[in-house]
């Protein structure tokens, strides 16, 4: 049985091991193929922002209707930001939340973490009620088990770079030595190492982000939000910080949240990609997904430039084995990005073997591969 070797590429290596293909999530619904509690879980969740919202939170009882919250806003005056918002993010994986400009997915993040307060829903961390935490509570939830990151670096422009890191820890009150030894770490795991007494306008736009990522990860947090942290950066170190987070999240396993308006950057980073549009979600699932079986015309639209090879598993073209298919083909596993498949394609006119722990799981022919290679449209499939 020949083995073939999964691509080198770090970034492809991490997401194509991440991704193994299925039915698309629909519309405002959680994967239904997870299991256990997730990290995060959200559900029906809205923000008004306007005289409306007054109007609204004014009532007891159940949560308005949408017909309701339509009514109010239309009658009092107000902006749905978040329009009824439901998902799962699962413990370790990384959550990408995409769309353009307006979309409510700055807000829908910032409601997370209660930095705006959410108009009706629920938001669980791990079981606990968001929502109903104290002020005192939010504090602690915010400088122990969540971290943010944001577009604009937001550093102390007078403090040095180690100090600048190790800022959250100060705000705990953690004594001076243990966070700056946390903060050299730090340093070193984002590859900043010699750079600890620099300032940060000493530093270039990508290294002040590294700093930004640092701090966040200092506190040990459980939860990362990342709100386009890379939106303001050249292309080439704006895909260099890509690399990093997709490198820092596969040796920490941290839970992410990741904002971005960039489908590229949603589809390379992304365990589960979640598209809003005007507060909306539009489709939840995994990038393969997405390409594969956009919901509707408007993600259709988004994923239509997206080279298939390039996010679709072999899962996606495979077809069952028969009796009649050689045995000795090469081997990959479902997976498997299709464009890393390409050489073993044209090598052999044997059907590639995908193999599923030691499970036989179907063939792909070398068509296939070359077909979505060429970008060959579904419809003419």
């Amino acid at each position: 049985m020949t083995s073939v070797a999964e691509p080198t590429d770090p970034a492809a290596t991490a997401r194509s091991l991440a991704r193994a293909g299925g039915a698309p999530a629909g519309p405002g619904t959680p994967d239904a193929a997870s299991s256990g509690q997730p990290t995060i879980a959200v559900r029906n969740l809205w923000k008004v922002f306007g005289p409306a919202e007054a109007r609204l939170t004014r009532q007891s009882g159940p949560t308005p209707t949408a017909e309701a919250i339509d009514t109010a806003v239309d009658k009092h005056g107000g902006t749905i930001a978040v329009n009824d918002v439901s998902f799962d993010v699962r413990p370790g994986e990384v959550f990408v939340v995409m769309g353009l400009s307006g979309s409510g997915k700055s807000t829908l993040v910032r409601c997370l973490t209660r930095l705006i307060e959410p108009t009706f829903g629920e938001v669980d961390l791990e079981g606990e009620n968001i929502r109903k935490a104290s002020q005192e509570r939010l504090r602690e939830l915010r400088r122990r088990r969540f971290s943010m990151v944001f577009q604009n670096f937001g550093l102390l422009p007078h403090r040095r770079v180690l100090d600048n890191i190790a800022f959250g820890l100060e705000l705990r009150g953690e004594d001076k030595g243990k966070r700056h030894a946390r903060a050299e770490e730090m340093l070193g795991l984002v590859g900043l190492d010699g750079m600890a007494d620099r300032y940060p306008e000493q530093l270039s736009g990508g290294q002040q982000q590294r700093v930004g990522l640092a701090r966040a990860l200092a506190g040990d947090p459980e939860v990362m939000l990342l709100d386009e942290p890379f939106s303001a950066l050249d292309p080439l170190i704006r895909r260099d910080m890509q690399n990093e987070v997709i490198r820092l999240h596969h040796d920490l396993k941290k839970t992410m949240v990741f904002i971005t308006h960039d489908l590229a950057e949603a589809l390379k980073l992304g365990d589960h990609v979640m598209i809003m549009r005007a507060g909306k979600v539009v489709q939840i699932g995994r990038p393969e997904e997405l390409v594969a079986r956009p919901a509707d015309a408007y993600v259709e639209n988004f994923v239509r430039d997206i080279p298939k090879s390039h996010v679709l598993t072999l899962r996606w073209v495979m077809r069952p084995a028969t009796a009649d298919d050689p045995v000795d083909g090469p081997v990959f596993p479902p997976t498997a990005v299709i464009r890393t498949a390409l050489h073993a394609a044209a090598a052999t006119e044997k059907p590639i073997r995908i193999v599923e722990g030691r499970t036989l799981v179907g063939v792909v022919d070398r068509a296939s591969i070359l077909e979505t290679i060429a970008g060959r449209d579904e419809a003419e499939a």
